[in-house]
């Protein structure tokens, strides 16, 4: 496995970087967290059908550009070092991912040729809150003749008021587990289906509740199985946690550049405080932190790619559970980390408005818990391991 990027993939992190610093400085971030939408409908449609990124992972079959997750983490990276208001998370790392994941379909013709060329935006609605695994989903899929009924509540669902397609993870009556879970597709103006905003410690990311009550669905709503989405979606949320992962490592970096900038600029007995030992150390510190968590993140995005193409090898791709929870665990400490020290080495500015700092930190308190907290992760990480021993 070569670890270093090809032409190509820094043709694309250059690119991204050059956008995005004109795109997403701190006053569009601002107007999008302002916004009633939560991004700048202008700016998405230039990257999605401009740029394509939407399309990076998905096969040209589907009107991709048939990539994959590595390509796809170096767009999370720069989208996390500014802040990057847009449904690309949900849209493109959540609903895509568990589309591609679900196999083949005729929902891959249906819906991810839309997505690629960004003229749809979707979410993956799926459990409650804490923790990510099967046993949180509790929206009931009841048997209907030929379609369904679906009733049920999702929480802290990504970008739902904005979306033109939900993907609902569900779960046949009187099944537990991973046994008997479904996963459809709704059409947001359906009736039952209720959407609300819902106030965060981020706002420059949407969360929303979804409610559903006897939504009624054909049985082409469905994707997969019937009763047997779990492995797949499972496969769906480890790739999505290693995108998020990369977006935290984007963040980040940015701390630590804005507070070496921050040092060098400001004064004090005299000299800059990025001079002082204390500060070099910590900042030292930081660097190291986003150093572990390049080589998780990108190595796991390798094991991604292998996974999502029908013909890698296996015996790497084997390797997505291990290697997915380590990558969220540590980039979400690593970010966390990061802002927080950044925060504090602005001194009394970094707490105020007008400076940046506080709004990485929101964005990495609040990451921290999507898709996992780092603990859950390090549960899993130690479950992995102990049964590999056995």
């Amino acid at each position: 496995m070569d670890f270093s990027l090809t032409d190509e993939q820094l043709m694309i992190r250059e690119s991204a970087e050059s956008l995005l610093a004109d795109l997403s400085d701190s006053a569009a971030v601002r107007a999008a967290m302002a916004g009633e939408t939560g991004h700048d409908p202008e700016v998405w449609r230039q990257v999605a059908e401009e740029m394509a990124w939407p399309a990076v992972h998905v096969p040209e079959a589907c009107g991709g550009l048939g990539l994959g997750a590595v390509e796809l983490a170096i767009l999370m990276e720069q989208m996390g070092r500014r802040l990057f208001c847009s449904p690309f998370l949900a849209t493109s790392c959540l609903a895509s991912v568990a589309l591609l994941c679900a196999g083949e379909g005729p929902w891959r013709e249906r819906w991810l040729p839309a997505i690629a060329e960004g003229r749809l935006t979707a979410t993956l609605a799926f459990g409650g809150t804490q923790p990510w695994g099967a046993e949180t989903i509790d929206v009931v899929a009841e048997p209907d003749g030929e379609g369904y009924r679906l009733s049920g509540t999702c929480r802290q669902v990504l970008d739902l008021t904005t979306a033109g397609l939900l993907l609902v993870a569900a779960r046949l009556p009187d099944s537990r587990g991973e046994r008997g879970v479904c996963l459809f597709a709704v059409d947001p103006g359906a009736a039952g289906v209720t959407r609300t905003a819902l106030p965060g410690m981020d706002q420059t990311r949407r969360l929303g509740r979804l409610e559903l009550s006897a939504v009624t669905l054909g049985a082409e709503a469905r994707i997969g199985d019937e009763g047997e989405a779990w492995p797949a979606l499972e496969q769906g949320l480890r790739i999505a946690a290693i995108a998020l992962a990369a977006e935290q490592l984007g963040g980040a970096q940015q701390c630590l550049e804005m507070t070496v900038a921050y040092g060098l600029e400001r004064q004090q007995f005299g000299r800059p405080i990025g001079g002082f030992q204390a500060i070099k150390h910590r900042a030292a510190d930081m660097m190291l932190s986003i150093e572990r968590t390049r080589s998780a993140v990108y190595y796991a995005a390798c094991v991604a790619s292998e996974a999502l193409d029908p013909r890698g090898d296996a015996a790497v791709a084997a390797e997505l559970p291990l290697a997915a929870s380590l990558a969220k665990a540590q980039a979400s400490e690593t970010y966390f980390h990061c802002a927080a020290e950044a925060l504090q080495l602005h001194g009394g500015v970094g707490f105020t408005w007008e400076y940046d700092p506080h709004l990485y930190f929101k964005r990495a308190r609040a990451g921290e818990g999507f898709l996992g907290t780092p603990d859950w992760h390090h549960e899993r990480i130690a479950r992995q391991l102990m049964g590999e021993a056995s």
